[in-house]
């Protein structure tokens, strides 16, 4: 049997998640000029390989994530955790704000 308050605690955390990641697509969408319509834009795309975000880009969405979500980034995260696509960032995000990382 399930426990409710465990399953309560796991979908507010994908709930979490999600809100994250559609802030972050909508910003990114908007910032760089993505057509809704781009077939390759999706929430597991490297953002750096693929060319939405270079290392200009990279301080704006910086910024961006540290005052939307409140959170601060050290200077190693970008190397120490994946955070190449949304659904990386998204997690990364969630788990600085509940103090994991």
């Amino acid at each position: 049997m399930t426990n409710p308050g465990i399953l309560k605690k796991f979908i507010k955390h994908i709930m979490e998640i999600h809100e994250i990641a559609t802030a972050l697509r909508g910003f990114i969408r908007e910032r760089y000029g993505v057509p809704e319509n781009d077939p390759d834009f999706n929430d597991d795309v490297d953002l750096f390989n693929y060319g939405y975000v270079d290392s200009f880009g990279a301080v704006d969405l910086t910024s961006f994530i540290e005052k939307q979500f409140a959170i601060k980034f050290k200077n190693s995260d970008w190397v120490a955790f994946p955070l190449s696509t949304i659904n990386q960032i998204s997690s990364f995000v969630s788990k600085r704000k509940k103090g994991e990382l």
